[in-house]
């Protein structure tokens, strides 16, 4: 899911919530992005709000007389601006929301009041609950903190949110998440500790940071820590890579692990035609608010 959101953010060069979720869609029914060229692993979540974005379409095209068939191509900014993208059930908070994040944060980095406010709504689309809604917020503000060269005990600091409250246009954090931003992570036991890899969004937040508080430096330590939690190993470790990554680059990555990453040199052209793009994005909007 983190690839068709990225090639969503490339294609449209822009945040499109509408096309995220087609490009979601087509991954659900047809492997697209897949490396194994089908959907694995959809979450209860997901799968329902992408059957609901669905019969969404159907009846916008019906509502509208518009080919079926042609829906997923919409376009038309007054058409987009009118279909309501928030397909989730309230109170929906799976993990699946955060781990899908980092092109968000990778893309607008440069403009942090908008990374962290499409870093909330790339969740909220399928995840509901405003515990979703923060925690993609928050892990997007951490991240773009990484990316402007934040030293690691800046990132993890417990006033890091009351210090960047303007970056969250000073709009707080949901309670479960504020105590995650204030430390609740950084518990040396760890699992023994009660930090779990859970598929609740703020169990696995709080598990993903304290992977990387713990992680001595090391990227290849914090992933198998993180791993090693159990239950959701392989989202904890996603969610855990997208800040680490940000933080220690692709050059500290473990090399041998590197050459067994499927589609490798795709995903690099990938990044760096997200860094790109993204500074595209950053002058046309200097240039718009200039010429106003």
């Amino acid at each position: 899911m983190a690839l068709c959101l990225a090639n969503s953010l490339l294609a449209r060069r822009d945040f499109i919530p509408y096309d995220q979720l087609v490009r979601y869609k087509w991954w659900y029914r047809f492997g697209y992005m897949s490396s194994t060229g089908q959907c694995f692993d959809i979450g209860a979540a997901t799968s329902q709000s992408l059957r609901e974005f669905e019969h969404r379409q159907k009846l916008f095209a019906k509502k509208h007389s518009l080919p079926l068939k042609k829906m997923d191509q919409l376009s038309d900014e007054i058409r987009l601006n009118e279909f309501d993208v928030y397909c989730s059930e309230p109170e929906v908070a799976g993990n699946g929301a955060l781990m899908r994040l980092a092109p968000v944060p990778l893309f607008f980095f440069r403009n942090k009041y908008a990374a962290i406010e499409f870093s909330g709504r790339s969740g909220e689309i399928t995840h509901g609950d405003k515990k979703s809604y923060d925690a993609c917020r928050f892990y997007g503000a951490l991240i773009v903190a990484a990316l402007r060269g934040y030293k690691k005990e800046q990132i993890l600091a417990k006033n890091f949110y009351s210090k960047h409250k303007h970056w969250f246009a000073n709009e707080p954090l949901h309670e479960d998440i504020q105590q995650i931003a204030e430390g609740s992570f950084k518990k040396k036991g760890g699992y023994k500790k009660g930090i779990r890899g859970k598929g609740y969004i703020v169990k696995a937040l709080e598990a993903a940071l304290w992977a990387f508080w713990s992680d001595d430096g090391s990227f290849e330590k914090g992933a198998l820590a993180a791993v090693n939690l159990g239950d959701d190993t392989d989202t904890t470790a996603a969610i855990y890579g997208q800040l680490a990554g940000a933080y220690y680059g692709y050059k500290n990555l473990p090399e041998r692990w590197l050459q067994h990453v499927y589609a490798h040199k795709f995903l690099k052209t990938l990044a760096k035609w997200i860094a790109y793009e993204g500074e595209q994005w950053e002058l046309k909007m200097r240039k718009s608010t200039t010429n106003k």
